[in-house]
């Protein structure tokens, strides 16, 4: 056991400026920076300019990755980028985002978010075409479909690639003069569009493509909607133009980019994420209400629901527990033995503030059990009379097929353990987690937003045929 986390694939961040002249990559330096809670391996800035694309990459944070070097030779009105977290599988440099292909008929850059669950039929057909590959990435598959149709015009190669790759994705493509993005039938992971600040002659200066609102703002830009499920979007400088290139699906947005991956500050398909956090946490409190002195959150992503249980059950919220601030999320680390240590590094408790009080601890999600067992452990040893967890998403008991790392569905806790034996190991007083109705209750914050979701990894009913599954 080394995390108790599920975690996201990677970020993407693209930027089409309409005035050649302009250089993009500190908007995408920045957009990158603001998304670096999806993915902390590697980062990445690919632009074009002058018919040529040029790339940086390396593994590390966006900010070590980067300086004014490596900033003043990747330049361009257009660029995408990416961030990546690392597995134990994946943490090479060959697989670091974007990938840029070269063929006789010009160059294209690809970011993706997301996993293909048909990527290794594809790149056996590719392979047996004669391509070869440098990573294991997906997103290489994605390039080299593209690269291989591209004769018959970019937006019919796109158009075939992703009727042909299965899964989820949020897809950006750079080429010389386009910047495309889109996204899966279902919508499994977000995308959204977003407007650069008007020229002084009133028209758009640009657009921006990005996987968070929050990010879009972070760049001085105006979110303008999301990309709808089996949407592409194609901007140039002439037009933004649109194209559905599926029928119509039943939508499955992952419920936990609301729980835990995206920032409080986003808003994914109409729905405000730290709202719906704060809702989980009233929704909670009406379900599992257990007397306490204080409620604390864990942070970052369990503040939010801590703060909504109190307001429904009456109880005092506090900050009993402080994060490192300077220590990456806890599974981003490949290594049991680097997990276990971060484990103990990155959360502190305040003595003062749960000595000798029944604490209710609220988290996000409980997967492997680690950090839960030492929370409450840290929390008695500084004086805490009682410690009670309550956890704003259901029990995981499946695996995700669809860009998130989660461990055999053997090794998920809940999936081997009940809640009594659960609770026993943790060593808290009492454990309860949000019914799934209730979190769909969070989720669905008006009729308006009553959009579906992919809660697979809850209640194993996976929004894609099993054939197409890994």
């Amino acid at each position: 056991m080394t995390d108790d986390k599920l975690h996201e694939e990677c970020g993407v961040f693209g930027v089409f400026c309409n005035n050649p002249e302009n250089d993009v990559v500190p908007l995408v330096y920045r957009g990158l920076f603001s998304l670096q809670h999806r993915g902390q391996e590697s980062a990445g800035i690919a632009a074009a300019k002058n018919k040529q694309i040029n790339i940086h990459k390396a593994m590390g944070l966006v900010t070590h990755v980067f300086n004014s070097g490596d900033m003043s030779q990747v330049n361009g009105p257009a660029a995408l980028g990416h961030v990546r977290y690392s597995t134990d599988i994946s943490n090479i440099p060959e697989n670091v985002q974007p990938f840029v292909s070269r063929f006789k008929l010009g160059s294209i850059a690809v970011a993706h978010n997301g996993a293909l669950t048909n990527s290794g039929v594809v790149r056996e057909l590719l392979e047996d075409a004669g391509i070869g590959f440098t990573s294991s990435g997906d997103s290489e598959v994605i390039a080299n479909l593209i690269a291989k149709n591209y004769k018959k015009g970019l937006e019919k190669a796109l158009a075939d690639t992703i009727q042909f790759i299965k899964g989820s994705y949020a897809l950006l493509v750079l080429t010389d003069d386009a910047l495309l993005g889109a996204r899966d039938p279902n919508g499994i992971r977000p995308l959204c569009l977003g407007r650069l600040d008007a020229g002084a002659d009133g028209q758009d200066s640009g657009w921006i493509l990005s996987s968070e609102s929050c990010a879009i703002e972070a760049v001085g830009g105006v979110f303008v909607r999301d990309v709808e499920p089996g949407e592409m979007v194609i901007i140039n400088k002439e037009e933004v133009l649109s194209f559905s290139f599926s029928e119509k699906t039943k939508r499955a947005i992952c419920a936990f980019e609301y729980v835990y991956f995206a920032r409080s500050d986003s808003i994914i398909d109409g729905v405000d994420v730290y709202r719906s956090r704060i809702k989980a946490g009233e929704i909670l409190g009406r379900e599992a209400a257990v007397s306490a002195d204080l409620v604390i959150g864990v942070p970052d992503s369990g503040i939010p629901a801590a703060i909504g249980y109190g307001r429904a059950t009456g109880t005092p919220f506090g900050t009993g527990i402080v994060k490192n601030k300077y220590i990456g999320r806890t599974f981003i680390v490949p290594g049991q033995a680097a997990r276990k240590e971060k484990v103990s590094l990155k959360h502190f408790v305040i003595h003062s503030e749960v000595n000798d009080k029944r604490i209710v601890l609220i988290d996000d999600s409980i997967v492997r059990g680690t950090t839960s067992r030492h929370l409450v452990s840290i929390l008695k040893a500084s004086g805490a009379k009682e410690v009670h967890i309550r956890i704003c998403s259901p029990p995981v008991r499946f695996p995700c097929y669809f860009g998130i790392d989660t461990p055999h569905r053997e090794d998920l806790i809940s999936n081997a353990a009940g809640p009594e034996e659960l609770c026993k190991f943790l060593g808290a007083d009492s454990l309860a987690f949000i019914s799934v109705n209730g979190l769909l209750e969070a989720l669905c914050q008006s009729k308006e937003h009553n959009a579906g979701f992919c809660l697979a990894c809850f209640t194993g009913e996976y929004p894609v045929p099993a054939q197409h599954l890994k």
